[in-house]
């Protein structure tokens, strides 16, 4: 695709650390996969950086967005130039950690760890509009409670009886959460993963969860065909 010069529609504090960026298209001919991302920078800037596409194409369609999840790692100053109208230029998509056209399957688990929850997030919206039939179970794991991005859109999904969610934190002290600590483990995936033969699953997150992750499955019984991931610096699947 060639490179499109458009400008931001919003930013939101979707956590304390994380900015979502919606990314106005409206008008521009934009098509990708659910997983797939997007190179993005300011306008002008020498050096465009891959973000994964935080909505689903259908989403994207309804807005007339794009919407990028982006951690603030190195404090504010990151994003000073990120507010409604700045210019971005993007290209792409790029990735092949991608939802699949057709799926045989009936039943999906998405695994997410810190903002590997963008790409989920766009695969578990499609999934929930095209994949009516299929059970579909999330996996959400953060540093701290303060850090779930989409939580209240997650929430309403599980109440909803449309997805089984469930989150735990790693580095949380306080004593405000009362639900899982410790990274996502074989005890995570037992309780969740009622049928390893007919699950097909999807990982993304840090390149230890997820390297971890599809190993505990493999244990479990899930065939490695099903298993698709992608870590911070390499995709397979």
């Amino acid at each position: 695709m060639a490179l499109l010069t458009v400008p931001l529609a919003r930013v939101d504090n979707a956590s304390p650390r994380l900015r979502l960026l919606s990314i106005d298209i409206s008008g521009q001919p934009f098509e990708y996969v659910a997983g797939q991302a997007v190179m993005m920078a300011p306008h002008g800037a020498a050096v465009r950086r891959p973000f994964s596409i935080a909505c689903s194409p259908e989403r994207a369609a309804e807005t007339g967005a794009l919407e990028l999840l982006i951690a603030m790692e190195g404090g504010s100053e990151d994003l000073q130039w990120a507010s409604a109208g700045a210019l971005v230029d993007i290209d792409g998509p790029v990735g092949t950690f991608t939802f699949p056209a057709t799926i045989d399957q009936s039943r999906l688990l998405f695994v997410a760890g810190g903002t590997g929850i963008a790409p989920v997030r766009a695969m578990l919206d499609h999934a929930l509009r095209v994949h009516l039939s299929e059970n579909i179970s999330l996996l959400y794991s953060t540093r701290r409670s303060d850090e779930f991005a989409f939580l209240d859109e997650l929430r309403t999904h599980e109440r909803e009886g449309r997805v089984e969610l469930h989150q735990t934190v790693t580095r949380d002290d306080g004593t405000a959460w009362d639900g899982k600590r410790g990274r996502i483990g074989r005890g995570h995936f037992e309780a969740v993963l009622h049928e390893p033969a007919s699950t097909l699953c999807f990982i993304c997150g840090p390149s230890s969860l997820v390297s971890e992750s599809a190993a505990t499955l493999r244990e479990l019984g899930v065939p490695n065909s099903l298993i698709r991931t992608e870590g911070w610096g390499r995709t397979t699947g």
